[in-house]
């Protein structure tokens, strides 16, 4: 459905906002709150029903309802003292007052390319703007003198199909639909995808489908298929991830759990999914974008994305930072680009892959604020703030921005482990396992599940439990073995356990991913001046010379 206004045009098929012919860059959760408004304009809108409406019911602070509706305003050309289209009503609530007309959503136009003219690939519609949103749609090229009539889909564009009830109990009908449902809805709050609607994808329940068919049809370049079975008191599902352009699984999980409460197992796999599945999108958008001659900003930040991913060595850090530089001199305010070199900075920083980490993290900060002021509501960059104040001596703050990333998405099972690092160097070490574990509860199979092990590890050293420590950090390393901190940590403990040519095996493995390491470098750090942190550091310094890592 479209809906105009003025000289807007609100497309809430195509998740966009224009302003005649121009796109207007609108925040998942501000476009909710508008769709709301707009399809209830008839009747005054209760705090209560935004809340249930945008936040799921979710505890929101008045500020944080405020500033959602000033960026609405701001989005519409509206003011807080006009209130021409959106009205705020002392104590009774909101409503959208302006004049407005309904239309269906067009089909997608498509326009010929010719040799010479711009890449169809490169092409897109108003509005599908932003570094890495669902974009791209565009013409496809003359092949054999025919132009194809259908266009080419976005980067990043799935669709949830109806998850199929293997064993056919009708009870469990409303679990199997709920959570592609819910998956649906999650991943459509993403301003990195494009996601196909519930009501266009339940067309395919119960029917034998091919997968390329599907994605002809509603234009996706992948799509997530999923079944769900009972065996006794287990439920078992299992899910794939499909390229729609060829058919080939690209990614395939499965989840078992002992059936329980139906409601938190739904919640519990959807956010497992949510993220991995958001993961494994980027990873495959950046090998196509491989094979690109003229890559654009949003490929380039895929793979700069996709390099982060491989590890924390100088490596990958200095190949990620090439893709996020090359990104920014194509678009100044690509908010992912500006992510991304915020993350890089901060990962090289974390693992003391220079001698000077504080200049690091000081432009991995001035980053992190310029994206927020294009991006004020996305969850990841105030965790990546927050971490960058958990390393500056600023605990409390990192942890605050931490928490105002889970009010913004209770599912960044992140800002979690971020909160377990701040609690280390807070001298409150003992507090580290409560949110470790929650994070591994949230996402248990997350791609910085190896750092949240080496946190607890470093915290158990802390707390002079080196053996502990040391299954944490095997766990880590076994995750991701492209992950310097967590050996020297490991050397560290094996080190002060008096194993010692273990912990000479880990320290020498440490180096060859940092040969720069060194035991000053740790300490010119200064990542706490925390009395009680301090102390466990030196013990951390001891077990490292004991394993024969270099002094400076």
């Amino acid at each position: 459905m479209r809906y105009l206004f003025e000289d807007y045009t609100f497309d809430t098929e195509r998740r966009e906002l224009h302003r005649g012919v121009h796109a207007v860059s609108v925040t998942p959760q501000v476009f909710d709150l508008l769709d709301y408004l707009i399809r209830n304009r008839e009747r005054v809108v209760s705090k209560d029903d935004l809340i249930g409406a945008v936040w799921n019911g979710r505890i929101v602070s008045d500020a944080a309802l405020t500033t959602r509706l000033n960026a609405a305003r701001h989005a519409t050309g509206d003011s807080g003292e006009a209130q021409r289209l959106l009205k705020t009503l002392p104590r009774k609530g909101f409503r959208f007052v302006g004049s407005v007309q309904e239309t269906q959503t067009p089909a997608i136009a498509t326009v010929a390319t010719h040799p010479g003219e711009q890449d169809p690939e490169r092409t897109a519609l108003p509005g599908q703007s932003g570094v890495m949103d669902g974009e791209g749609f565009g013409a496809a090229t003359h092949n054999g003198g025919t132009i194809s009539d259908r266009p080419r889909s976005a980067r990043l564009s799935i669709v949830v199909l109806p998850f199929v009830n293997l064993g056919g109990d009708p009870e469990h009908d409303s679990f199997v639909e709920g959570v592609a449902e819910s998956l649906t809805t999650d991943l459509s709050h993403s301003r990195n995808l494009f996601v196909i609607g519930r009501n266009s994808a339940f067309k395919y329940k119960g029917k034998e489908i091919d997968v390329r068919q599907v994605g002809r049809e509603l234009n996706v370049r992948y799509v997530l298929e999923g079944s769900v079975q009972r065996n006794g008191n287990r439920l078992r599902m299992n899910v794939q991830l499909i390229d729609a352009e060829n058919g080939k699984h690209l990614w395939a999980e499965r989840f078992e759990k002992p059936i329980a409460d139906l409601f938190d197992m739904q919640d519990e796999i959807v956010s497992r999914l949510a993220y991995t599945l958001h993961v494994q999108l980027v990873i495959a958008a950046a090998r196509r974008a491989e094979r690109l001659a003229h890559p654009d900003a949003k490929d380039l930040n895929f793979q700069g994305v996709a390099c982060l991913h491989k590890g924390a060595t100088s490596e990958y850090i200095t190949q990620a930072r090439g893709f996020f530089e090359r990104a920014l001199a194509i678009d100044h305010r690509s908010f992912v680009a500006l992510f991304g070199m915020a993350n890089v900075d901060l990962i090289a920083g974390f693992s003391l892959l220079t001698d000077e980490p504080t200049a690091g993290l000081s432009a991995a900060e001035t980053n992190a604020i310029k994206a927020l002021s294009l991006a004020p509501d996305d969850a990841h960059l105030h965790l990546t703030l927050g971490g960058i104040y958990i390393l500056t001596s600023r605990a409390v703050q990192g942890i605050a921005e931490c928490e105002h990333a889970l009010a913004l998405d209770r599912n960044t099972a992140k800002a979690h482990g971020a909160i377990g690092l701040a609690k280390v160097l807070m001298g409150r070490a003992a507090e580290t396992e409560g949110h470790v574990l929650e994070a591994l509860r949230l996402s248990p199979r997350d791609m910085s599940a190896n750092w949240w092990m080496h946190f607890m590890g470093a915290a158990k050293m802390h707390l002079a439990a080196d053996a502990e420590a040391v299954r944490w950090l095997r766990r880590s390393i076994e995750i991701h073995h492209n992950f310097p901190p967590a050996h020297f940590a490991l050397a560290a403990a094996l080190g002060l356990l008096g194993t010692l040519d273990e912990a000479r095996s880990a320290a020498q493995a440490g180096l060859a991913l940092n040969p720069g390491f060194t035991i000053c470098r740790l300490r010119a750090a200064k990542f706490s001046d925390n009395p009680t942190y301090l102390v466990g550091q030196e013990r951390f310094c001891e077990g490292m010379r004991l394993a024969g890592v270099p002094e400076g």
